[in-house]
């Protein structure tokens, strides 16, 4: 029977290769991993409409400021956390729903601003009717909760930011 070490060596081994589908079958036991085709789509670029702040003029003087179409305007959005180069990412080492906590009425793992330690559970990740406990795989704090609780995550997908000691 494969350990879930193995899986993960296997999933890594697998989506460095150039292989789609991998089927697995030993004593009643079946596993099959496919990657995901990626297509890409052709986008043909149009320009983009940026408006310039106006010089403090009187009233009278100021000139009208033209709308740009709505798919063309520059959304500002509010930042979320700094990037930090520094930061240690923990991605998800499996396909799998994420859980942030051991059971719906136990408090979180972790929560932004905990120390943790390499060896500390930051989450669950559920593949198959399995529940496999993630470590932080480093000493430092949670910086940001990248997944909601219950959310479907993908095979290397970031999970939490984890500024070192």
């Amino acid at each position: 029977m494969l350990k879930i070490q193995d899986i993960r060596e296997l999933i890594k081994a697998i989506d460095q290769s150039s292989i789609e589908e991998f089927k697995y079958e030993q004593e009643g036991t079946k596993v099959t991993l496919r990657k995901e085709r990626k297509v890409t789509e052709q986008v043909q670029a149009q320009p983009l409409v940026v408006q310039q702040p106006a010089v403090a003029q009187a009233p009278e003087q100021a000139a009208p400021v033209q709308q740009a179409h709505p798919e063309q305007q520059v959304k500002q959005e509010a930042p979320v956390v700094a990037k930090d180069e520094n930061l240690h990412k923990i991605t998800a080492p499996m396909v799998g729903t994420f859980y942030a906590a051991p059971s719906p009425d136990s408090p979180n793992y972790v929560k932004v601003g905990d120390k943790v330690k390499n060896d500390s559970v930051v989450c669950i990740v559920e593949a198959m009717k399995l529940m496999n406990e993630l470590e932080a795989e480093i000493s430092g704090e949670i910086v940001e909760i990248l997944v909601e609780n219950g959310q479907l995550v993908e095979y290397g997908q970031e999970l939490f930011l984890v500024k070192p000691e």
